[in-house]
């Protein structure tokens, strides 16, 4: 049994949640995300929420269950709060500017790196070596941050590179003379 999977997604108000085509829908505050629905599983719509449960007794709906209703509490918390990863740039020289629909890295290359923010997703940068990518879809603002992150990861002599805030990095000796 799915612990997750037992508790039912929470509405707040001013979300609504709709089921139809294959897809469940939630609208809110900040906009509108779909998603389409799983064969192995069925969903309610209930006064207290969406409740997530296995369409059969197979294996496969029971490892679905708890994944299907984390799926469901990211289009809630989208609509409501959104979602916001940050990177920290570290390194003599790297520095990131944002400037409309482009990310501007200078990243130790012989050019700039122009980075094409996808519909969506809003970039700020507050400081030279912060970036702060926002939007509503969890799934999205994760795999724009790593394509940003592939440019420069960060290495473990120096510590120079682009780094998820809150990363550690195991950091090597070196050679030993």
């Amino acid at each position: 049994m799915s612990r997750i999977g037992k508790k039912p997604v929470a509405i707040p108000a001013g979300v609504t949640a709709s089921i139809g085509d294959g897809t469940l829908s939630v609208k809110g505050p900040k906009g509108e995300l779909t998603m389409p629905m799983s064969d192995l599983i069925s969903y309610e719509i209930k006064d207290e929420g969406v409740s997530v449960m296995p369409a059969n007794k197979s294996k496969e709906a029971r490892a679905f269950w708890g994944m299907q209703r984390t799926l469901v509490q990211n289009l809630v918390t989208g609509v409501t709060d959104g979602f916001t990863k940050v990177l920290e740039i570290t390194g003599v020289g790297y520095r990131a500017t944002a400037q409309g629909k482009i990310l501007k890295l200078q990243l130790g290359y012989s050019h700039d790196v122009n980075f094409d923010v996808p519909e969506g997703i809003e970039i700020k940068t507050p400081d030279n070596t912060t970036v702060e990518i926002i939007g509503i879809d969890k799934q999205k603002v994760g795999q724009v941050a790593a394509e940003i992150r592939r440019w420069r990861k960060p290495e473990p002599y120096k510590g120079k590179g682009i780094k998820y805030r809150g990363e550690y990095i195991f950091r090597k000796e070196g050679k030993k003379k």
